[in-house]
């Protein structure tokens, strides 16, 4: 990655055009070729950029662009289109360039696969004397997130982070095939997520699902619930 801190203007043309007059900003380029115009504002999101397939081709000002104090010109051509980014960059702050390798990638934390391992593990938040049959307990129309056995039968469980009503209205179409088989029957909804909306909070208890919330960090040992004072 190569960044440049530089008094700069920058000039965008193709699907439209865009002009950003002589001020101090950060450029970024990037191995992937993209090449990102950033001011120190904004939060993350660049002035202009290019996004790859593109070329750069770094020339020096002509005589007219060295008279207005342009030391050099950027020239960004993306290579299936006619968008092109023009800098002019004027006085350079910093030129660094660095070479970071290849990224891993994000990991996320409290996905749905971590919610339902821990809530499999302890699955007595369903209430007294469940018990784990199945997590992805497969059916026609896809695998159900855990199956469970409680007092009164089984429990189909859909887990979500955020639940909405499309998660409701999944979870519904489960239990209608569920209820089906005479060696499940009755089959009760549980809609668990750390969010629930209110509307799908009003759908599930108008079809007799209910609805958990799930303390990620608590499931995680990581919050004591018992030493909150709210």
């Amino acid at each position: 990655m190569r960044i440049v801190v530089a008094a700069c203007s920058v000039d965008y043309s193709g699907r439209l055009t865009a002009h950003l007059p002589l001020a101090p900003r950060v450029l970024m380029r990037k191995a992937d070729g993209s090449v990102l115009v950033h001011s120190d504002g904004g939060s993350y999101k660049p002035l202009n950029w290019m996004t790859p397939p593109c070329a750069v081709t770094e020339s020096e000002p002509t005589d007219d662009q060295r008279e207005q104090g342009v030391r050099e010109v950027w020239t960004v051509q993306n290579t299936k289109s006619d968008d092109r980014l023009i800098i002019s960059l004027h006085e350079i702050q910093a030129d660094h360039s660095f070479e970071l390798g290849v990224d891993p990638g994000l990991v996320k934390d409290g996905v749905e696969a971590h919610l339902q391992k821990l809530l499999a593990e302890q699955i007595g938040l369903l209430g007294d004397g469940h018990a784990l049959v199945r997590r992805e307990y497969p059916t026609a129309i896809g695998p159900v997130d855990i199956l469970a056995r409680g007092d009164g039968g089984h429990v189909a469980v859909e887990i979500k982070r955020r639940g909405d009503i499309d998660g409701v209205e999944q979870l519904t179409r489960y239990l209608d095939l569920l209820n089906r088989d005479p060696l499940l029957a009755p089959v009760e909804g549980v809609f668990a997520a750390q969010e629930i909306k209110p509307q799908a909070r009003v759908l599930a208890t108008d079809r007799g699902i209910r609805c958990l919330v799930l303390d990620y960090d608590a499931m995680r040992g990581i919050d004591d619930v018992d030493s909150r004072l709210f």
